[in-house]
């Protein structure tokens, strides 16, 4: 996606830990750009509960204080078995960011 067709903020999420078996084969440092128009191949059911965490870091939104850096989440699949965990970051400077 070219930067004239983005709308909003850039959000990349990184695969930070996978416990047990993925059954949609992320892994850890697997990195995704993410939009509420792109769902960058991540599983159906784990895209549908950070849909949210994407969107409001798209465009702007932020976490309570309390949380920490209110441009960085981490949220986990709901396969509790299996449970693979995401690091969404709002990415504000082109500069920044793997991908």
């Amino acid at each position: 996606m070219t930067e004239k067709e983005r709308i909003g903020y850039r959000v990349v999420g990184t695969i930070k830990e996978v416990k047990g078996f993925c059954s949609a084969g992320h892994k850890v440092g697997d990195q995704f750009e993410l939009s509420g128009h792109n769902t960058a191949g991540i599983c159906g059911f784990f895209y549908h509960d950070i849909f949210p965490y994407v969107i409001m870091l798209q465009f702007g939104g932020a976490f309570p204080a309390e949380w920490g850096d209110p441009d960085v989440v981490e949220l986990e699949c709901m396969d509790r078995a299996n449970a693979v965990k995401i690091e969404l970051k709002r990415i504000k400077d082109e500069q920044e960011g793997e991908i």
